[in-house]
């Protein structure tokens, strides 16, 4: 059975391989070396879509969140197809993170911790449109993530909310928008901060299980989608 579903993944990478946008040019492949690690990773989320194919049956009908699971997939495996392309010159090298520093010229992003602001620098996004909550943006927040918390610990983290909130509405106001981007991993602290961001900012969040599993391809695709 593994045997079957190698090949017919093989397959499936053939066939993503060849579909490409209209306004995209393919180059002559040129010589270079097979990165084999990302192929492997290729099969493996291809072999993942599959599973959405037997479990659908007999409509092949996805409800919202097995679309959104089904669809996340095969971005990834476009991206990794398109870093391999990228190698053998069929495709020409973009400067992703010239491209995310421009798409996120839009936002102001909100985050809940440092590292992940780390991650945002990294991909292209300016240190000044950043701001690392730590906290969430609304004091009573605090009793769902610990229910024990003594009520005199939540006045110095209304303090901190106050900071946190003043901050981002000087960088609104400095960087001429009123658009917020919420990056945070699906646990509790960050859903809640997603949402409390959205109440008070309308803002829009992109998230994920470990933000250490997405690329700057990945996050590329989020912001052009968000813009």
């Amino acid at each position: 059975m593994n045997k079957i579903r190698y090949h017919q993944a093989q397959s499936l990478l053939k066939k993503a391989g060849k579909s490409t946008k209209s306004t995209e040019k393919l180059k002559t492949p040129q010589e270079g070396k097979i990165d084999s690690s990302i192929y492997g990773e290729i099969l493996k989320e291809i072999i993942k879509t599959e599973e959405f194919i037997y479990s659908s049956r007999p409509t092949h009908t996805l409800d919202q969140e097995d679309a959104e699971e089904f669809c996340n997939h095969l971005i990834d495996v476009r991206n990794k197809i398109d870093l391999i392309l990228v190698e053998f010159g069929v495709l020409e090298k973009e400067d992703v993170g010239e491209e995310v520093k421009s798409l996120s010229r839009e936002f102001v992003f909100l985050t809940s911790k440092s590292n992940f602001k780390k991650l945002l620098t990294r991909w292209g996004v300016e240190p000044q449109r950043i701001v690392v909550a730590g906290v969430p943006l609304k004091a009573e927040d605090m009793r769902i993530l610990n229910p024990k918390i003594p009520e005199s610990a939540l006045e110095p983290i209304k303090k901190k909310i106050s900071h946190v909130k003043n901050d981002i509405e000087r960088k609104m106001g400095e960087l001429n928008t009123e658009k917020i981007v919420v990056v945070v991993e699906k646990d509790k602290s960050g859903k809640i901060l997603a949402k409390r961001a959205q109440d008070i900012y309308g803002a829009c969040s992109i998230d994920k299980d470990s933000l250490k599993d997405m690329d700057i391809l990945e996050f590329k695709e989020n912001l052009k989608n968000l813009a």
